[in-house]
């Protein structure tokens, strides 16, 4: 198989996008563009923008019991120990049973059919949220949740790395997953406006009326997704964005970067999948990195301020400081990610693991200095400190785009990869924070940092 060096190498220069950028007019007007630039602009508006909303509203949606838990439902369904963590093995559990599955059924049935149908569902599971009356309730209809999110986030990564090249993907992979975290921040905006807008309207409480909204927001979304979404590159048919030219001009671009079409199964291409190093290596390589991240505690150390007694007397934070105190790290994150993105698609020419180094690096450092820190003194410090987490960078994106890029030469290989390496991920994720990331040990959480340290 090739390597990624001959990949990225493999590329002829008309394909480096930035160097096609001759003025402000070519980059506001397509009809300026080169004729790739054009495909590029096209495949952005057909692939991306549906990506980048239906990540927005997936981590909305997955988010959205960890806001409301802070705003009243804990209260209301009389949550109490670890069930949080609880609820989010629940949700893993479902997310892990689906990736697989999902990814291959990427490789046999359009995407266009397959991404809006699971939304659809998730969508409906998540509007059924707002009925539940007791925590067992809420177990149930958060594994639905997981189940039928579980074939969007690797789904999507197979489908952009179909349609990208390597001095071009990083960039709309961390745009799509900055969408994402957009999609988890806004559900404390949210939060916060239904809590004050909404809470006791029709007797339904706030945190209910946050799952009837982010339904009604997932379904418009889902249904654009059978008119924009394309098929792969091999075998699309014209849509309402891209013509038979474009399709004929994007399949010559993946043949330059050594990108198949998709082969029929056969116990040889099992041998051959199963005996290479990809499908054993690449898996572990995510598990390490999505595991080996900062768990901010910067919402349970604020809560943590109301108990009783309070730590440091006189000082405490409101449910709306608690919801909207942690978003400048989130802006920082973003701003972060897509300028460590650019700088693999671009000075880097397509290389992923300087960028992945740096960010375990700045886990080790990080993670060491909040070990080392008194919880309740110098308050503007912890704060500091909270807002740097953000800096170490997209390493979990830039981690599957050279998955996606090294695993080109077998479409099903690529989809496997892409989806076993998320799904481990989730597995280790669901399961650790059971033993490493208590709720009750929170805000200190002392055995997480030390287990994310290892992971680093």
């Amino acid at each position: 198989m090739a390597s990624n060096a001959t990949l990225v190498g493999s590329i002829p220069e008309v394909i480096d996008s930035d160097k096609q950028k001759k003025s402000i007019f070519q980059r506001l007007v397509p009809s300026s563009y080169s004729v790739e630039r054009r495909l590029l602009f096209k495949i952005d508006v057909s692939v991306l923008i549906f990506a980048s909303l239906g990540y927005f509203i997936k981590n909305l949606d997955q988010s959205n019991v960890s806001s409301a838990y802070f705003a009243g439902m804990r209260e209301d369904l009389s949550m109490y120990g670890n069930q949080l963590v609880h609820l989010s093995s629940c949700w893993a559990a479902g997310y892990v049973v689906g990736q697989v599955p999902s990814n291959l059924l990427l490789t046999r049935v359009s995407p266009r059919y397959v991404i809006p149908v699971l939304e659809l569902a998730w969508g409906l599971a998540t509007l059924g949220t707002f009925a539940v009356k007791n925590v067992h309730q809420l177990f149930a209809i958060r594994f639905l949740v997981g189940l039928f999110e579980s074939g969007f986030y690797p789904g999507m990564h197979f489908i952009l790395g179909s349609w990208y090249t390597p001095r071009e993907l990083a960039k709309r992979a961390v745009a799509f997953g900055i969408a994402g975290t957009i999609g988890s921040a806004s559900s404390s905006f949210l939060q916060v406006a239904t809590y004050k807008t909404l809470n006791g309207v029709h007797g339904l409480a706030g945190w209910r009326w946050l799952m009837i909204i982010d339904a009604s927001i997932t379904f418009p979304i889902a249904l654009l997704g059978f008119f924009c979404l394309p098929d792969l590159p091999y075998n699309a048919k014209p849509t309402i964005v891209l013509n038979q030219d474009d399709i004929a001009l994007a399949c010559d671009r993946m043949r330059a970067i050594g990108r198949k079409e998709t082969e029929p199964w056969s116990r040889e291409k099992l041998r051959r999948i199963f005996s290479s190093w990809y499908i054993w290596i690449l898996p572990i390589e995510y598990v390490l990195c999505a595991n080996g991240g900062i768990s901010s505690p910067l919402q349970y150390w604020l809560k943590s301020f109301n108990s009783h007694p309070p730590p440091v007397p006189g000082k405490h934070f409101s449910v709306t400081q608690i919801q909207l105190l942690p978003h400048p790290a989130t802006v920082i994150g973003i701003i972060c990610a897509f300028t460590f993105a650019c700088i693999s698609d671009g000075p880097l020419k397509g290389r992923r693991y300087p960028i992945v180094y740096y960010s375990a690096m700045i886990h080790l450092i990080l993670n060491t200095v909040w070990l080392s820190m008194p919880l309740y003194k110098n308050i503007p410090a912890h704060f500091a400190y909270f807002y740097l987490t953000a800096i170490s960078g997209p390493a979990g994106a830039l981690i599957l785009n050279w998955i996606t890029e090294i695993t080109g030469v077998d479409t099903e290989l690529r989809a496997l990869c892409i989806a076993l390496s998320n799904d481990l991920a989730t597995v280790v994720g669901a399961i650790a924070p059971n033993f490493v990331w208590k709720t009750t040990d929170f805000p200190r959480a002392e055995k997480g940092y030390h287990y994310s340290l290892g992971m680093s």
